[in-house]
Parts: structure tokens; sequence; C-alpha cells
């Protein structure tokens, strides 16, 4: 298995050499983001991003997935729109867990926060530790869905299981992947030309890295064992 270091530069040279159809689908599944953010009520908003925006993140992740692993010329944009709608169920159901997290997590530190007192703070504080840690153990569940053909309820168990395996290894690929969120959204153009293609190769690169571990080429290995024989016969001047 790579480093993760090594998982995050694969990336971006994907994004690099990709640079145009990553805009593509990122500006296709962010066109409607713009009507729901600036004119729906927050509840509804929360409502449509899982119904609407989830589905059309999978699609990305769907057509990255076949323009990453199918070498054959496709319609991306076609692959995008395809993707979405076998992204209904696992799109859907993926959003509703985070938005009833996000509702656990507002509710307890509304209802605890508001008492100002010690153990208030510390039910919030245990709260929000977990909503975090269930919201990575998620982070391999749709390419579980593209990459090994599991249903969801199957992709989200295996997720949880892949994130009790290499801990360290989900948290800092979750970290990252937050820490690009972050900086494009400092720009609202940047964030809806790049986010929803540069995230669905590097989700696609970190799994991948974990069930299909790249393994040290044989040729390279031949030349080791060529070159220690080498050695061992005294061709050393």
């Amino acid at each position: 298995m790579r480093k993760l270091s090594e998982v995050l530069v694969k990336s971006g040279v994907e994004i690099y050499r990709d640079i145009i159809p990553v805009a593509l689908y990122s500006v296709g599944s962010s066109v409607l983001l713009v009507p729901i953010l600036m004119f729906a009520p927050i509840p509804v908003a929360v409502l449509l991003l899982v119904v609407i925006y989830m589905p059309l993140l999978f699609g990305v992740c769907y057509a990255v997935y076949h323009r990453l692993e199918r070498k054959e010329r496709r319609n991306g944009m076609r692959d995008m729109w395809e993707g979405t709608l076998k992204g209904l169920l696992p799109g859907g159901v993926t959003g509703l867990l985070f938005a009833l997290l996000g509702f656990i997590l507002w509710s307890t530190w509304w209802y605890y926060g508001g008492q100002g007192s010690m153990a208030g703070i510390a039910v919030g504080m245990f709260q929000t530790f977990f909503v975090i840690l269930a919201l990575i153990s998620q982070f391999y569940t749709w390419q579980l869905v593209l990459q090994k053909g599991m249903g969801t309820l199957q992709a989200m168990g295996e997720s949880v299981k892949l994130f009790f395996r290499y801990p360290g290894y989900t948290i800092a690929a979750c970290f990252q992947a937050a820490c690009l969120t972050a900086l494009l959204m400092l720009t609202v153009v940047g964030f809806g030309a790049l986010f929803a293609g540069m995230f669905a190769i590097y989700q696609h690169k970190v799994t991948l890295n974990l069930i299909e571990p790249e393994e040290e080429p044989v040729s390279s290995r031949g030349n080791d064992h060529q070159q220690a024989g080498w050695l061992s016969e005294g061709h050393v001047s």
C-alpha cells in the first residue's frame, strides 16, 4: 500500500491531466446549488442538498470512475447524469445519514450548550467527536459501490470496517479532503468549478490504494536479484 502523500501526488497529477473534464463535472454538479443556497430556507436547503446534490456528487464519482478505470472513450457528461440516476439510493441514503448526524450535533449543542455547565459542554464535545467519527467512517462508501459493486448498506458497513482497520490513514485522508474543501470555499467560483471533480479523483485514488494496493513490479525485483547475484560472484572492482 502506498503512503497517503504518494496518493495525494498521484491525485494531483490526474487532476492536472484531466482539468477540463474536472471543471465540466464540477460546474455541471454545482449549477443547482445556486438557487438552493440563495432562495431556499435552511431546512428546505438541507433537504434539497440531500435529495439533489448528493446524488449529483455521486454521479461525478461515477463518471470519474469510468474515466480512470476504463480506457475506452466515453461521453463524460452522459456518464455523470447516468451516475446521478444510479446514485439516488447511495447518494440519498448517505445524505440522509449526514443530515441526521448534523441534526444530532445541532440539537445537542442547542440543549446542553445553553445550560452553560461543564457537564453540558462535556456532552456536547463527546457528541461532536462521535459525529465526526461517524462521518469519517463513511468516506469509502461510494467508492466501494463503484469499484466493488456492493450494495449501499453493505458498502456502508465495509467502509466502517476499513476505517477501524486503517484509522490513521482514513483520518488523514479526510483531513486532507476537508482542507481542500475549505481552500476551495474561499472563492465561490473555485468551489463550483473544481470541488466535485477533484474530490471524486482523490476519493477514488485513496480507496483504490486500500482495496487494491499496488505491488512492486516484478521486473524491478528481478533486477535486484540479478544485481545481488552479480555482487555475490565477486564482480566488484
